[in-house]
Order: C-alpha cells, then sequence, then structure tokens
C-alpha cells in the first residue's frame, strides 16, 4: 500500500511552525510498513488543498491530512475533503455532544463555532476515541481508497493516528508483520566514526536484511543509532532488537548511554543510585539549565539534591568557598564542586564555568568550558572546547558534564567490583 501525507496550513509554509507531525508519521508509517513516497505542504487555499488531495489520490491508495480540523474560519480542511468527496457535510451528533461535555467539563462556555468540529463529510467515519481535543479525526472511504483527517495539534495528531489511523492501514494492506526500532543512545563520537567502528556489523546485517541499523544525528542529544526488525510475531522482533543491541553495545561500549527515550542525565542517576551517592551541581555559564535537565528524570528526588546557580563571582567566593582568581579555570570548578558537595551535604559535586559568549572572558575565547568532580574526597577537573551560539554553548556544557560524570561513575564502579573479585 502507497500512503501519502498532506500537511495543510499557511504557518507551515511561512516557516513560522516546523512541520514535526510529517516526520513523525513518515516513521510510523516505516514501522508499520506502509510506502510512504510523498509528502506535502499546502496552505489554507481551498482550490490548492482540493488540488493536492486530488493528486495525492491519484497516485497513492491512502493519504493522511493534517491539520485545518479547528473551529474558525481558516480550518477547511473538512470542507474541502467534503468536495472532493461529491458530499455534504452533516452534523454528527455523537461527536457535537462530546464536544459540548469537554467544555462543561472545563468550566468553560463553548463558542458556537465549535460545533464546526462536528461536522463530517456524509459516509466518512468520525474517530473520537481516543482524542485528547475537541476536533475528531476522520476516515474517509473515496472509491477504493481511503483518506485520513487528523488535527495538526502534535499530541491530538498522534493519539488519533496510533489509536486508530494505523491499524485501519494495517487491516486495508492485509499486512501482518511487526516492525519495531529500538535506539540506541550515544554521545562521544561523530555518525561517520560510528559508521566506521559498527562497519562490520553493517555488513553482516546488510548480508541477511533483517534486523538494520540506522544513524539518525540529534544536535545537543548526541547521535543515535536506530536497530530496525521485522518478523511475524512482536515476541520474536523483541527477541532480535534485544540480540542485536547487545551486540551494538558490545562494539560502542562507553559511547552508549541509553536506548530510546532514556537521557544521559537518566543514565547518570541511575548509576548515582547504584553507587548509594547523591548529586550537588554548581553552575556558572549554564545558569541552572543542569537542575532543569536533572528534575525532569522521574524518580531524580532520591539521587539530586540541588543546584547552586553561582553565576556571579561573589556567589563563587562568599557560597562554594572558591578561592580568589580566574573563574573560567580548572581551579575554579574544582572548588565549585567541592563547595556544592560540602553546602548542599551531597556525596558527588559536579560544576561547570566558562564561556558562553558573545565575547571572550579573562582572556579564554568563547566555548571554553571547565568541568569539575568532587567524589569520595578527591577533586578532578576536565576543559572542553564546544562549537555553537550562547545557547547551544550552554546546552552542549550540560550533556558533557553529565557525560563526565557518567563516566566517572562507570570507572567508580568497575573499581568497586575489582575489588570484590
Amino acid at each position: 500500500m502507497r500512503c501519502e501525507i498532506v500537511a495543510v496550513g499557511t504557518e507551515l509554509l511561512l516557516g513560522q511552525i516546523v512541520d514535526t507531525n510529517s516526520a513523525w508519521l513518515g516513521e510510523q508509517l516505516a514501522l508499520a510498513g506502509i510506502d510512504h513516497l510523498f509528502t506535502t505542504t499546502v496552505g489554507d487555499n481551498r482550490d490548492r488543498i482540493e488540488s493536492v488531495l486530488r493528486t495525492a489520490l491519484d497516485r497513492s491508495d491512502a493519504v493522511i491530512v493534517c491539520g485545518g480540523l479547528g473551529p474558525t474560519q481558516d480550518d477547511i480542511t473538512r470542507d474541502v475533503i467534503a468536495r472532493v468527496m461529491g458530499v455534504e457535510l452533516k452534523l454528527d451528533d455523537e461527536v457535537a455532544e462530546r464536544i459540548t461535555a469537554m467544555f462543561s467539563a472545563r468550566g468553560r462556555r463553548m463558542p458556537a463555532s465549535n460545533l464546526r468540529q462536528a461536522e463530517v463529510p456524509a459516509g466518512a467515519i468520525a474517530i473520537s476515541d481516543p482524542q485528547p481535543g475537541t476536533a475528531p479525526g476522520l476516515i474517509c472511504p473515496i472509491g477504493d481508497k481511503v483518506l485520513y483527517a487528523v488535527p495538526g495539534v502534535p499530541r491530538e495528531l498522534r493519539a488519533i493516528v496510533e489509536g486508530a489511523v494505523l491499524a485501519d492501514l494495517r487491516r486495508r494492506s492485509g499486512s501482518t508483520a511487526v516492525i519495531q526500532s529500538r535506539v540506541v543512545r550515544t554521545w562521544g563520537e561523530s555518525e561517520s566514526g560510528l559508521a566506521e567502528l559498527l562497519g562490520g556489523r553493517i555488513a553482516a546485517l546488510d548480508a541477511v536484511g533483517n534486523p538494520t541499523i540506522a544513524f539518525l544525528a540529534s544536535g545537543i542529544e548526541g547521535i543515535k543509532v536506530r536497530i530496525t526488525a521485522k518478523a511475524d510475531e512482536e515476541a520474536t522482533v523483541q527477541a532480535t532488537l534485544a540480540a542485536e543491541e547487545a551486540a551494538v553495545r558490545e562494539v560502542l561500549g562507553d559511547l552508549v548511554f541509553g536506548a530510546d527515550d532514556e537521557t544521559i542525565e537518566a543514565s547518570a542517576g541511575v548509576l548515582l543510585q547504584e553507587e548509594g551517592l547523591t548529586l550537588g551541581l554548581a553552575e556558572s555559564l549554564t545558569g541552572g539549565l543542569m537542575a532543569s535537565r536533572a528534575v525532569d528524570v522521574p524518580g531524580s528526588s532520591r539521587w539530586f539534591r540541588g543546584s547552586i546557580v553561582s553565576y556571579a563571582s561573589d556567589v563563587k567566593h562568599e557560597v562554594l568557598g572558591v578561592q580568589e582568581g580566574p573563574m573560567v579555570s580548572a581551579e575554579a570548578v574544582e572548588g565549585m564542586a567541592a563547595g556544592a558537595c560540602k553546602v548542599l551535604g551531597s556525596d558527588v559535586g559536579l560544576a561547570v564555568s566558562g564561556v558562553a559568549g558573545p565575547d571572550e572572558q579573562e582572556g579564554r575565547p568563547v566555548g571554553t568550558v571547565y568541568i569539575g568532580i568532587s567524589m569520595g574526597g578527591e577533586v578532578e577537573s576536565t576543559y572542553v572546547r564546544l562549537p555553537g551560539d550562547r545557547r547551544q554553548i550552554r546546552e552542549f556544557t550540560c550533556i558533557s558534564a553529565f557525560n563526565w560524570l557518567r563516566l566517572r561513575l562507570l570507572d567508580r564502579a568497575r573499581a568497586r567490583a575489582r575489588q570484590l573479585a
């Protein structure tokens, strides 16, 4: 089955909103074994939307239309779909009742325009469950083809696609294969470097065709190695993914910090818990970003004590006890890390200081960053030179610091294991 995506919205063409929906849909279609050949973006214009939909239906078996299902005058997708189907819009009483009940439950007045969202092309099926928003999705049979309309709000789109659209596509395509992916997350090596390290493994997989390995660059979050497997049963797919993940981890070693949605700070948190340690932060140039990332991890209260945002030099001196001298230096971050342990009562102190720009500081060029760690009564530091603008340098600093902490905790765990052996 061939499927096409049509993203509706003038704001997408103007670059005011980034179209993440089409990228996500493309990934889901691939995992479902559905061929995805075209993606088109079109503005809020009736004639152009109609032209795009007719073209899509001519060359594809299924079309997913994103956006334009809201209650305002520029939300015209359902009207155009009715025109393409050659039918009238009819009020769906069940959808209307659900929309009314949602407003009532929130204690809000419902504008009359919201009932436009309950208008459904005759012959179409409204997808109301699961649905976190007011706009229902639509399944619209058109001859031997089908058109799906889903809201443009990502949370609502994903709920409808995962809950109804993908299942309907699989049923129509007759596909029974299970296709799933697992992502191995890495930090510290380039995409080409990972490809070189995994070259032998990739060549072996290419010879058999299943599973497959692909690389996904994720900006400050590192490089992802995506493993995709296909089989007739989910248990077989899961076993294949687990075996290949183990093989990838064996090759890449400490470059791997997690899988799927696991962040590097979550990985460090797991190691802290395993070692029975707590963490305190002292942040200068990151200004609280590291603490924000730490508290985003569920259960971080078990290992995270807090953070001191010592942006000003006198805070470093008076609160953390850092000695006089350059504040962008190894000595400064070592003092900050030790001070974090003392002030916050943590077992481990992690500190950062540097130059985020736009100008150099203390004779240090933009991108200069020092990271300090205090653990087990010992203090050490490292230096990195990071690329990017002010925001990017601060974000790179966060993940670089948490990664160095992760590596030091791995060293500690291995040393303890050797002692017990």
